[in-house]
């Protein structure tokens, strides 16, 4: 398997700009290849570009995330047993019902299967407005991040993603939950 994603990979790099768009679509509604793995590569081969990539991503990601709405909201509940297992199905399931809309946010950005969450936002009749805000905000805020990385370090900055990236998109994810959680215990407390 590992092996096929990677020719996968490489046969997506040929294709460029079109390759990033297609994957940063379909991993936001229905293919299993993230498109930091084109970003990333594709930014250190032509740095002074890395920030269009990352706008590039985000857009299509966002475009993929409407469509991954519409496939929910359309065919809804089968198409994500076809993709994945029950029990990740319930479990993002109880992050939607806990986080509403911010649960959006928290998988656009971090290493979380975006596209269940963008299918269960059409299950759950989610408006696409949004979907859109927060897809925007969560992939805007992860592949920008990956292009400041690498514009600032280099080569340097693969490392950093693969060992740190994780972990503070956990910290982060973390720290917007606390806001939100915050936030609302003050607008009930001023009611």
């Amino acid at each position: 398997m590992q092996e096929t994603l990677h020719l996968l990979k490489e046969w997506l790099l040929e294709y460029g700009v079109f390759g990033l768009f297609f994957v940063s679509f379909a991993d936001s509604s229905f293919f299993p290849l993230p498109p930091d793995l084109l970003l990333i590569p594709m930014g250190l081969a032509n740095s002074e570009h890395v920030y269009w990539y990352a706008f590039l991503t985000t857009f299509a990601s966002v475009v993929g995330a409407i469509f991954g709405w519409y496939i929910g909201l359309r065919i809804g509940r089968p198409v994500l047993r076809l993709l994945f297992k029950e029990q990740q199905i319930m479990k993002v399931e109880h992050y939607f019902q806990k986080l509403g809309p911010l649960a959006i946010l928290i998988s656009a950005f971090t290493p979380l299967p975006f596209k269940i969450f963008t299918i269960l936002s059409g299950i759950s009749k989610v408006k696409i407005q949004t979907v859109v805000l927060w897809a925007t905000i969560g992939r805007g805020a992860r592949f920008y991040f990956e292009a400041f990385l690498i514009h600032q370090l280099g080569d340097k900055a693969v490392p950093f993603i693969k060992e740190h990236f994780s972990v503070l998109t956990i910290y982060m994810a973390i720290l917007i939950i606390i806001s939100f959680i915050t936030t609302q215990y003050i607008k009930n407390r001023l009611k």
